[in-house]
C-alpha cells in the first residue's frame, strides 16, 4: 500500500488548532505521540531529576551508614582482642624502653662500645661522640663517629657484639677501605639512644607549646 505523503502534508496544513476533534487520524496520532514524549521529558527536567538525585544521595548515605555499622559492630565484637593487643604492645614498648639507658648510664654504654672493639683486637683511630644529643619525642639520640683498623673477621665480630649489647646501639654509614698495613679501616657512625626523664619531657613539651604559640 503506497503512502500519499502529499495528502499527509496537506492534512497538517489544514489543521484547525481550535477543533482537534476534526483532525485526521495521522495528525491526531502525531500529536498524541508528541504529548507522550514531551510530558515525561519535561517532568524529568522540572521535577524527577532532583528527586532522582536525592534518591541516589540517600542510597549512598544508606550504604555508608551500613558500612559504618558493620565496622563498629566488628570493633565491638573484637574489643577484648584489641585490648589484649594493646596490653601486649605496652609490654613490648616497655621492654624496648628498658633497653634505652638514662643519663647516668650513657657513659657506661660508651665504654661498652669501646671495649667491644678492643676486645676484638681492633685499633681505634677515632672515637668521637657528638657534642650534643638530638632530642626526639621521648628519647635522645647521640651519634658517635668511630674509625677502627683491623681485619675483616674482627670487624664483623665487633659489629655483632655491638648489636648484642644490652642497650640499643646501631651502626650506620659504614665504610670499609684498605689500610696501608694490609688491614682494613672501617669508618661508621654508632648511634646510641637514651630515654628522657620526666623533667626533660616536661621541658620539651613546654618548648613545643611555646613554639606553637609564636606561630
Amino acid at each position: 500500500m503506497a503512502i500519499n505523503f502529499n495528502k499527509i502534508v496537506d492534512d497538517f496544513r489544514r489543521l484547525n488548532p481550535r477543533d482537534p476533534g476534526t483532525w485526521p487520524a495521522i495528525p491526531k496520532l502525531t500529536a498524541l505521540a508528541a504529548v507522550l514524549v514531551v510530558l515525561p521529558v519535561a517532568a524529568y527536567f522540572l521535577d524527577w531529576q532532583s528527586q532522582l538525585a536525592e534518591l541516589d544521595a540517600g542510597q549512598q548515605q544508606e550504604k555508608k551508614l551500613k558500612e559504618d555499622y558493620v565496622n563498629k559492630k566488628r570493633q565491638a565484637i573484637n574489643l577484648e582482642l584489641y585490648r589484649q593487643q594493646l596490653r601486649e604492645i605496652d609490654t613490648q614498648f616497655g621492654a624496648l624502653l628498658r633497653q634505652l639507658p638514662n643519663k647516668s648510664q650513657m657513659d657506661a654504654l660508651l665504654v661498652d662500645i669501646n671495649q667491644a672493639g678492643l676486645g676484638r683486637g681492633l685499633q681505634f683511630e677515632l672515637f668521637k661522640p657528638a657534642p650534643a644529643e638530638t632530642v626526639r619525642e621521648f628519647y635522645a639520640e647521640l651519634p658517635i663517629q668511630i674509625k677502627v683498623v683491623g681485619n675483616y673477621h674482627d670487624m664483623g665480630a665487633f659489629a655483632s657484639d655491638v648489636g648484642q649489647l644490652s642497650r640499643i646501639v646501631t651502626l650506620n654509614d659504614v665504610s670499609i677501605v684498605a689500610a696501608k698495613d694490609g688491614n682494613l679501616q672501617m669508618e661508621a657512625t654508632a648511634r646510641t639512644f637514651r630515654y628522657l626523664d620526666e623533667e626533660e619531657i616536661a621541658a620539651q613539651r613546654k618548648a613545643q607549646q611555646a613554639g606553637k604559640g609564636r606561630r
